[in-house]
C-alpha cells in the first residue's frame, strides 16, 4: 500500500536525464487531438517492455523532507485557464520528496496538444534553493483542478491528481480524504502489489461557460497499459465519468477495476486503537454493495489484526461505494482534520462489465497516516496478455449518502460483550453482543406498531443465542441486540442480519465478521 496521509495533507494547504520516450507525438503541437490517440499511445506500450519515467533528480530535491516540499508552491498568478476564459483553474506540483517519478502535462486547446515545458519561474520555491537550471522537459508530479464550488468569487480545490494512478475530487462542502486509483493490481495478495502509474496527462482547456472538465490520461506499469478518459463534473456531488481501455502486457491473476482507498484507525465498532481525546478516526467508516438482485449490502469497516479480504459476488453489480455515514462532529471531536466532512465515493458501473465480484481489502494499522482500505470490482475471468478491456463508470463524491438507497441503512454498530445492556452471564472470549441501529427507510411509520418489526439473522459459524429489536425513538428507527457464540478458538464467524415486516424487507442486509480469539 501506498502511504500518503502526511505527503497529501498539503494538498489543502494551497499549495537530470530527459523523460522516458512518449513515441513521438505528443510532442508535435499540431497534431490534432483525439481520445483515440491515447488508446494507441497505451496499445503500443503495450508491445514493449515497461519503462519506468525517470528524472535525475538534483539533490536538494531528492531529499526533500516533508515540509521542505510543502515550501515548493505553484504560484497562483501562474494558473492555467486565465480568469475570465474559465472558472476552472489548474496548477501543477514540482517534483522531490516522495513524487520523483516525472509526467507529462499537455495542453489541448482547440483541438491542438501541447506539452508544457518545465518552468521554474512557475513556482515559489521558499527556503529550497536550486543549484543551475532544470531542463524544459523535466516534467512534473501531477497537478490540481480548482473552481468556485462553495462561492463563486472563491476558487476551492476541486481534484487532485498526484502520485502513480490517484486521484481526487471534492464536492462542495468537503474535505479531502477518500482516494481513488486509475486500477489497482495484486491488491493484499502474498505478492507484493503493483502500482501503475498515470505517466501522460492531456487536459482539454474548458471554455468560458463550461460546466465540466475533461482529463485523458495514459496509464503504463509493468503488467499493463491503459488509457482513460475522466469527465469531472464539479457541483454538490462532483462526479467524474471513467472510460478505460486496458492492454494487458502479462496475465493478471487480480485486477481491481474502479479502486477506492481510504482509513479506517478506529471507530465505534473496533476501538482497540482508542487513543486520545478522539472517538473515531476514519475517512471512511463501511462498504456498501448494490447487488443485481436490488438487495444492498452494508459491511461496516475494521483495523484487523491481519490482512483481510472479503469478496461480494455478483454477477452483475449494480454499484458499490466506501462512505462516510457518520456524519456528526462530536464522534470525532477534531477541529483540524474534519473527519465528519470526508466525502464517500459511490461507483456506478455502466454497461456490461460482466461477472465478477466486489472485494474489500482491511490491512492493519496502527496510525492514521496509512491508507489500510481498499475497495474494488474484480472480473472472475482472468484478464490475459495482450486481450483488450473495456470499462466505464461515474464515481460521484458524496457528502450525504442517504439518497443512495431507498431503504433503512444501519448507521450504528457496536460490539461489546454479551452481559451488557441487560445480558445475561460472565463475560467470555467466545461470545459477542452486537448492537445495530437502524435508521431511515419506513421505519419510522412502524414505530406505531413496533411488535411487527422482526429481525431475521443468519452466521456462517458458531450460534446465535439471541436476537430481538427495539423501538429507539432517538433516531425514529429500529435497534437490534444479536448475541452470537463461537465455540472453537481462531473461529471466523460473518454475520448477517435485516429487519422486516412479514415478507417486506426494510432495511439493507447489514453484516460483519469477528474472531474468537485463544
Amino acid at each position: 500500500m501506498l502511504s500518503r496521509r502526511d505527503a497529501v495533507a498539503l494538498l489543502g494547504a494551497g499549495a537530470g536525464s530527459a523523460l522516458a520516450p512518449s513515441f513521438g507525438w505528443a510532442q508535435e503541437p499540431r497534431a490534432i487531438f483525439d481520445h483515440g490517440l491515447v488508446i494507441e499511445r497505451a496499445r503500443q506500450l503495450a508491445q514493449t517492455p515497461y519503462q519506468e519515467p525517470r528524472a535525475e533528480l538534483p539533490k536538494a530535491l531528492d531529499d526533500l523532507s516533508f515540509d521542505a516540499y510543502r515550501d515548493i508552491r505553484f504560484k497562483p498568478d501562474k494558473a492555467f485557464f486565465a480568469k475570465g476564459r474559465s472558472d476552472f483553474r489548474m496548477q501543477l506540483f514540482h517534483l522531490g520528496f516522495l513524487y520523483k517519478t516525472p509526467v507529462v502535462v499537455n495542453l489541448v486547446r482547440e483541438g491542438v496538444p501541447a506539452p508544457i515545458p518545465y518552468d521554474a519561474s512557475l513556482f515559489d520555491f521558499g527556503q529550497t534553493k536550486l543549484a543551475g537550471r532544470l531542463p524544459i522537459d523535466f516534467g512534473f508530479a501531477g497537478f490540481r483542478l480548482h473552481y468556485p464550488l462553495n462561492k463563486p468569487t472563491v476558487m476551492d480545490e476541486l481534484g487532485v491528481f498526484l502520485g502513480a494512478s490517484y486521484f481526487r475530487v471534492l464536492g462542495a462542502g468537503q474535505h479531502y480524504g477518500i482516494s481513488a486509483r486509475g486500477i489497482a493490481i495484486g491488491t493484499g495478495e502474498t505478492e507484493p502489489e503493483e502500482f501503475p502509474i498515470f505517466r501522460e496527462f492531456w487536459i482539454e482547456e474548458p471554455g468560458p461557460s463550461a460546466a465540466e472538465i475533461v482529463v485523458h490520461a495514459l496509464l503504463d506499469g509493468p503488467s499493463l497499459s491503459g488509457a482513460y478518459r475522466m469527465v469531472i463534473t464539479p457541483g454538490d456531488e462532483t462526479t467524474v465519468a471513467v472510460g478505460c481501455t486496458l492492454f494487458p502486457r502479462v496475465d493478471i491473476p487480480k485486477l481491481g477495476v474502479a479502486p477506492l482507498t481510504s482509513m479506517f484507525f478506529y471507530g465505534e465498532n473496533d476501538r482497540r486503537q482508542y487513543r486520545g481525546f478522539r472517538p473515531e478516526v476514519h475517512d471512511s467508516d463501511g462498504l456498501l454493495v448494490h447487488s443485481q438482485n436490488d438487495e444492498w449490502v452494508w459491511r461496516p469497516l475494521v483495523n484487523p489484526d491481519a490482512v483481510k479480504k472479503t469478496a461480494f459476488p455478483d454477477p452483475a453489480v449494480r454499484g458499490y461505494g466506501v462512505l462516510q455515514r457518520d456524519r456528526l462532529f462530536e464522534h470525532y471531536q477534531d477541529l483540524e482534520v474534519r473527519y465528519d466532512l470526508r466525502p464517500s465515493y459511490w461507483i456506478d458501473p455502466q454497461g456490461d462489465w460482466g461477472s465478477g465480484r466486489v472485494e474489500l481489502v482491511e490491512i492493519p494499522t496502527d496510525n492514521e497516516t496509512f491508507d489500510n482500505i481498499v475497495a474494488y470490482w474484480t472480473p472472475n475471468a482472468q484478464p490475459k496478455a495482450g486481450s483488450l478491456l473495456r470499462y466505464s463508470y461515474v464515481i460521484r463524491s458524496l457528502k450525504l449518502s442517504e439518497r443512495l438507497t431507498p431503504k433503512a441503512r444501519a448507521i450504528h454498530t457496536f460490539v461489546t460483550e454479551p452481559q451488557a445492556s441487560g445480558g445475561s452471564g460472565p463475560g467470555s472470549l467466545s461470545a459477542r453482543r452486537f448492537v445495530i441501529d437502524f435508521a431511515g427507510g419506513e421505519l419510522d411509520y412502524w414505530l406505531d406498531d413496533p411488535k411487527r418489526v422482526v429481525t431475521e439473522t443468519a452466521a456462517s459459524s458458531g450460534k446465535i443465542n439471541a436476537a430481538y429489536v427495539v423501538p429507539n425513538p432517538e433516531i425514529n428507527g429500529f435497534r437490534l441486540f444479536l448475541d452470537h457464540e463461537i465455540e472453537q478458538p481462531n473461529t471466523e464467524a460473518v454475520l448477517r442480519a435485516v429487519l422486516k415486516v412479514g415478507d417486506r424487507t426494510l432495511t439493507e442486509s447489514w453484516t460483519f465478521p469477528w474472531t474468537r480469539k485463544e
